[in-house]
């Protein structure tokens, strides 16, 4: 395999993901003068980034557990193709600590933070011990995973208070938790976690939290070079979700404190240089009443890293690459500014009330357009939306001067956008667009799960 001189940028990157994201680091990697290698399944044979890149290896067939989460075959990939470097996206492998040990021990780079970062943060409670150090705050909730003992986790409730929230300590992406109203069913429902989480992450490990009742998800986007240099990149505001999973994503978030968001803002980045880490990532929080509290951080890029990137002007997917390549940040705090506003409506293949998946065929397609409007999508006519993967087909972002720019013309690109063929969730969007807590700002998390509750069954 080619070598490169320290601090030099990658002559050829693989990319191990599919979608949209794929496409996007692409374009990044383009940018540079970087050549792309494009693993893809049996499914994503035609996929546009595929039919782009200087290479492309099948790997597999459409099942994700013998393609895109094939090891083996994904670092072979990199070997016969000679690339340098391995950027995960996002979803997949991206904070699979095994496969960035595997990525590194085969003399590739892994374009994201280490291997025992990873894993550090892939533990919720671990990971919750190590910011507390760092100086972040969390959600009041036990001392690590809970115990055995059935007496001492109802001692641990009563301390915390009801209601809480049992979650899997190896979880993520919405799933392994359970809310806890009363002491009756608390056994029951630490009981059944344990089982979710046994099955679905192969780590049985719960612990508790306190569960608020109307926060808002605001996390912190950082950057972090090898020569330990971290600046954050601001906040954006990621309330408006379903089952944990986000619809909606802004920056700036509305109506918070300035001094509350610098005084969290400085404490994340400052925990980056506390734990050494590499590259791009997102420190969550839950805010309730002027206070952040951590839940998680992403050891990735994220799917909504676009509205940072309009308001800040940085390239995110690209800083991540030069910061692998052991370059360092071009830039320090004091010189990320931003500006104006911008809104993030992820597009999903899929009833917009049910949210039954809606795969199949594209037969008709237009991306909007127009000033601020920035449309982040693999999709095009003819397209075959596969039933194997997340449904996800593309993100529109808009940006505006101000939020009320920001979401006239959101409304505008949504009316413009064509997507026949299937189901899409645009008109759940629309809804939104016109919906005053969403206008007023600062709905929690709970907002669009209790407004669809309500919404009339259709016949």
């Amino acid at each position: 395999m080619p070598t490169k001189s320290a601090g030099q940028l990658f002559d050829k990157v693989l990319i191990a993901n599919r979608g949209e994201i794929a496409l996007r680091i692409q374009r990044a990697c383009r940018e540079l003068g970087i050549k792309t290698v494009m693993v893809h399944s049996e499914a994503d044979a035609d996929a546009k980034y595929v039919r782009l890149a200087d290479e492309s290896v099948c790997i597999g067939p459409p099942a994700s557990a013998q393609s895109y989460l094939n090891i083996p075959a994904i670092i072979s990939a990199a070997e016969v193709t000679d690339a340098q470097a391995i950027h995960p996206g996002y979803g997949f492998l991206s904070e699979n600590a095994d496969f960035a040990e595997k990525v590194e021990k085969s003399g590739f780079v892994f374009i994201g933070p280490r291997a025992d970062t990873i894993r550090l943060m892939g533990d919720k409670v671990n990971a919750k011990v190590a910011m507390a150090k760092a100086g972040i705050p969390c959600v009041p909730g036990s001392e690590g995973v809970l115990p055995e003992d059935t007496k001492e986790i109802i001692k641990i409730a009563r301390g915390v208070k009801y209601p809480v929230i049992i979650k899997s300590a190896a979880g993520g992406g919405g799933r392994g938790m359970r809310v806890v109203h009363t002491e009756a069913a608390l056994l029951s429902a630490v009981s059944l976690t344990r089982a979710e989480a046994g099955a679905a992450f192969s780590n049985p490990a719960v612990y508790m939290e306190k569960y608020l009742e109307k926060p808002r998800h605001i996390e912190i986007q950082v950057l972090a070079d090898e020569q330990k240099n971290a600046v954050y990149l601001f906040e954006r505001d990621c309330s408006m979700q379903r089952r944990h999973q986000k619809i909606i994503e802004e920056a700036p978030a509305p109506g918070i404190p300035l001094r509350s968001l610098t005084r969290i803002g400085e404490r994340c980045a400052d925990a980056c240089r506390k734990i050494g880490y590499r590259g791009a990532g997102t420190f969550e929080f839950l805010y309730e009443d002027d206070e952040f509290f951590f839940i998680e951080m992403n050891t990735r890029i994220q799917v909504e890293h676009p509205v940072t990137e309009l308001v800040t002007g940085i390239d995110i997917v690209q800083q991540q690459i030069r910061v692998a390549a052991g370059q360092r940040l071009a830039f320090r705090q004091r010189d990320v500014t931003r500006r104006g506003h911008a809104i993030e409506c992820r597009i999903n293949a899929e009833d917009p009330y049910t949210f039954v998946p809606s795969p199949g065929r594209i037969t008709s397609y237009h991306a909007p357009g127009g000033p601020g409007i920035r449309v982040d999508s693999h999709a095009y006519h003819n397209y075959f939306v596969p039933p194997n993967y997340d449904s996800m087909v593309g993100k529109v972002i808009a940006f505006g001067d101000t939020r009320e720019q920001a979401i006239a013309r959101m409304r505008i690109a949504l009316s413009e956008m064509v997507v026949e063929g299937i189901k899409t969730n645009i008109p759940l969007h629309q809804e939104l667009l016109l919906d005053d807590a969403f206008l007023r700002g600062g709905a929690s998390i709970h907002y669009l799960e209790q407004r669809m509750a309500k919404r009339k069954p259709t016949a």
